[in-house]
């Protein structure tokens, strides 16, 4: 539902994070949902939807030869980009300490992997080295990754202004930021990114924060008053909702099935 809202006020390409997903499963951030389960979840979203998908596969579940079906299961299942990331399993969220990742050499020819494997999907490589070993070691792998044929690079936890500006003029290209919030990026806005040379920035969990803490909210208040009444006016009514689904479209389709079989069964009769 919320692609669909998405697609309504206006966005043109959404983005399937993997932390957003793994909270929607109870399950931490660490690569525990399955390739299977991420495929069925892109699946519905895309035919949802009907926008394209950049879809978080963190590490790819596995190796190079791994990478290669995963880039298949998920093109086959309508997404138009793959993110993959360079950490070592079990993966953290690219904004907390104690991440590893795994050699350049591993990486680069993960994404090599991925580039052969597509038709026609893009390729993202995303980078968590800056963390670990710097911006130069970030800087390298990022054009590394560009020559074994990703499309776009994604240099995740850059920690000021500088230095998304900095990995934008030594690396170049299609670039992807990453405005999670409470992180170790600086809050910037779309423009200001635009003019740093970063043409797609994803905001990956804002729609999952602001629904559960408003959910918590509202079952808080519950709990204390017994009614719902005072939250009327911040709920998404019965009409919006089925507009959003498109609940009469759906009834129109029944009963004109429904006429029509009507009819065929008295022209059977008459027959």
């Amino acid at each position: 539902m919320t692609a669909m809202i998405a697609r309504k006020v206006g966005f043109d390409a959404l983005y399937f994070s993997g932390a957003a997903f793994s909270a929607s499963l109870g399950i931490p951030d660490i690569g525990l949902f399955t390739l299977a389960e991420l495929t069925d979840a892109v699946r519905w979203m895309v035919r949802a939807s009907g926008l394209p998908f950049i879809v978080d596969a963190d590490t790819g579940f596995g190796e190079a030869i791994n990478v290669i079906r995963t880039v298949k299961e998920l093109e086959e299942a309508g997404a138009a980009a793959i993110q993959i990331e360079d950490q070592v399993l079990p993966k953290r969220c690219g904004h907390l300490d104690g991440k590893t990742v795994v050699s350049t050499d591993a990486f680069v020819e993960k994404i090599a992997a991925a580039a052969r494997a597509r038709k026609d999907m893009l390729i993202i490589a995303r980078t968590d080295v800056r963390a670990i070993e710097g911006m130069e070691a970030a800087i390298e792998r990022g054009r590394l990754c560009k020559e074994a044929g990703a499309d776009i690079i994604f240099p995740e936890a850059m920690q000021s202004l500088d230095e998304f500006r900095m990995y934008a003029d030594a690396v170049g290209g299609d670039l992807l930021a990453n405005m999670t919030e409470f992180g170790k990026s600086p809050y910037l806005s779309v423009d200001e990114f635009a003019a740093l040379g970063y043409n797609i920035v994803i905001f990956p969990v804002s729609t999952l924060r602001a629904a559960a803490k408003t959910t918590e909210d509202l079952l808080t208040d519950l709990k204390r008053t017994g009614t719902q009444v005072e939250w009327l006016p911040k709920m998404q009514t019965r009409a919006e909702l089925y507009e959003l689904i498109q609940y009469d479209a759906y009834a129109e389709v029944d009963s004109a099935l429904a006429l029509g079989s009507n009819r065929a069964y008295m022209e059977r009769l008459e027959g």
